[in-house]
């Protein structure tokens, strides 16, 4: 019997190419169905609430962008018991500290996956908020996606050719809004941008209708 398999994208969509791992497992999401045995998740950057989800897996393939110190755009795998190391490489980000702990933490508590793969992109920027992936990461996604279709089959998965069910990829996936088509699609010309920020996602400058009641 194939293992419990949990396929984890982490990653913060909102600066550029930080949010790799997260596309790659919204674009799996719509492309292929699997088994119940397999897990998809947009683990964003929510750091030890993973956890649970990592002590239930037996097997686990991680999406990120890695800092492995090579040209933009270069896909590497990382297996086993290298995999914290890796992710340590560079501190890009909160949820890279993060993740390790997830892994160190599942291992202390003697529930953890026996297979740990990391499907790491180096990323070309870092530093554009409300940015996309830049184009040498964003054409990686596909060969991303085949090493992880790779490593379910070995694993004795099945996937199938057609998309997960919406109401599935809505348990597995962030709000639609912030989907790569919608996130990219909305994104204002460089002339009409904000220059502090994506808008979409700063607070806003009025009063809250409850405070101009009371003025």
């Amino acid at each position: 019997m194939a293992p419990r398999t949990l396929v984890l994208g982490i990653g913060n969509v909102l600066w550029a190419d930080e949010g790799f791992g997260v596309r790659c497992v919204e674009r799996l999401a719509g492309l292929w169905s699997f088994g119940p045995e397999v897990q998809l998740l947009d683990g964003g950057t929510q750091g030890l609430y993973l956890l649970h989800h990592v002590q239930d897996a037996q097997a686990l393939i991680v999406f990120d962008a890695v800092d492995y110190g090579l040209a933009p755009g270069t896909l590497k795998v990382v297996e086993g018991d290298e995999v914290p190391a890796f992710m340590g490489a560079k501190k890009m980000s909160l949820h890279q500290t993060g993740f390790q702990e997830v892994l160190a933490a599942a291992q202390l508590t003697g529930r953890h996956p026996e297979t740990v793969v990391l499907i790491g992109c180096q990323p070309e920027e870092l530093e554009d908020y409300g940015g996309g992936l830049r184009a040498p990461v964003a054409a990686q996604i596909p060969a991303a996606l085949d090493v992880a279709l790779a490593w379910l089959r070995q694993l004795g998965h099945d996937p199938r050719a057609e998309a997960m069910p919406e109401k599935a990829r809505a348990d597995a996936l962030a709000a639609p809004a912030l989907r790569m088509d919608a996130y990219e699609g909305g994104r204002p010309s460089a002339e009409a941008a904000c220059r502090i920020g994506d808008e979409r996602f700063l607070p806003s400058q009025a009063p809250h209708p409850a405070l101009k009641a009371t003025a």
